[in-house]
């Protein structure tokens, strides 16, 4: 079984598969796939979910998509793998913080005249989609 969504969906995806696996640890969800997806849970249950689902679960995020963000840190966490769009459009594993920020700062000042404007363009799922497909 697999799980997927984009936004509020994603973060119901994430917790239905925590929930059927907590539940009965025999039922583990082949893959759990979201994409913008908010912060849906503490340490108390990521650390667990983490463990228990690793390689299976992948948070999809865009450059500058407002939506990942939120709930802030270090109160929220979530999934450990995150797959991340840069500002060219390019699927990173792993990003490292100073290239992170450099990014950020280049997707936000992308449109001078609508510097906020990137946060919501990158969270639609079509931008999604079309980044996908071009990183096939």
């Amino acid at each position: 079984m697999r799980f997927t969504g984009h936004s509020l969906g994603g973060a119901l995806a994430m917790l239905a598969s925590a929930r059927i696996f907590f539940e009965d640890p025999q039922l583990l969800p082949d893959g759990v796939y979201t994409f913008g997806q908010p912060r849906t849970c503490d340490r108390l249950l990521a650390t667990p979910y983490n463990q228990a689902l690793a390689e299976r679960v992948f948070r999809f995020v865009n450059n500058n998509d407002v939506v990942p963000q939120l709930p802030p840190e270090p109160v929220f966490h979530h999934v450990e793998d995150v797959r991340y769009f840069d500002s060219r459009g390019k699927l990173h594993e792993k990003i490292t913080f100073t290239a992170g920020l450099t990014d950020k700062v280049k997707g936000f000042t992308g449109d001078a005249f609508a510097p906020a404007a990137d946060g919501i363009r990158d969270h639609m799922i079509d931008r999604y989609v079309e980044l996908i497909q071009k990183n096939l």
